[in-house]
């Protein structure tokens, strides 16, 4: 990183009825994790995304889940969503988009997105099981678009081979997370925002 420009560093929490979280992200890490949910499964996706992505990231999560995995999923999406939102500031010299095709073993995932500040989610994933280990499938959908609507960014996530339900959701991880790099990445040929019209969405 050019030593000019400032850290991209954010530091947010969030306490509701039903969870207590705190995200520290570094988006100029080199890929430490601190990773705390109660939710194994969830903690190794965490890990994943910051060591692919080389951010530094801690999560440390105090969630219901007593009731289910739900609330605790979903509600780190959107508060790692705030902290990306925030980390990026104001998108003056980045690339904006990323993307990533990620092969593990069987499986082949396509991720791509835009820092636009609109948010949109679309995941074409399928699953053959309800849960892996105690993460419930059906909240991969749920902490995608989390993260994507917190974040303002426009993120599709597609499937394109696989069968292994572990590697399908690990490689969606590795892949945002490779997809996300990208998309910071300062380019000195950008001087402002990359946009027509001289700004992104909020």
């Amino acid at each position: 990183m050019n030593e000019n420009v400032k850290a991209r560093m954010a530091e947010i929490s969030r306490v509701t009825g039903e969870t207590d979280i705190l995200v520290k992200l570094n988006l100029d890490g080199s890929g430490k994790a601190d990773i705390d949910t109660g939710i194994g499964f969830f903690d190794h996706m965490l890990n994943s995304f910051a060591r692919h992505g080389l951010f530094d990231l801690t999560v440390k999560v105090k969630g219901d889940l007593e009731v289910d995995c739900h609330h605790s999923i979903e509600d780190t999406g959107i508060v790692l969503g705030q902290a990306i939102k925030e980390a990026v500031g104001d998108k003056k010299g980045i690339k904006r988009f990323g993307e990533c095709i990620l092969p593990m073993d069987e499986t082949l995932m396509l991720c791509a997105l835009d820092l636009s500040g609109r948010p949109y989610l679309v995941e074409n994933m399928e699953f053959s099981v309800s849960k892996v280990g105690e993460f419930d499938t059906e909240m991969v959908h749920e902490f995608f678009y989390a993260v994507s609507y917190s974040a303002g960014m426009n993120l599709h996530l597609k499937m394109l081979d696989g069968s292994n339900n572990h590697h399908i959701i690990e490689a969606a991880f590795k892949s945002f997370a490779k997809a996300l790099d990208r998309a910071v990445m300062y380019d000195e040929r950008i001087s402002d925002v990359l946009s027509t019209k001289g700004s992104l969405g909020e």
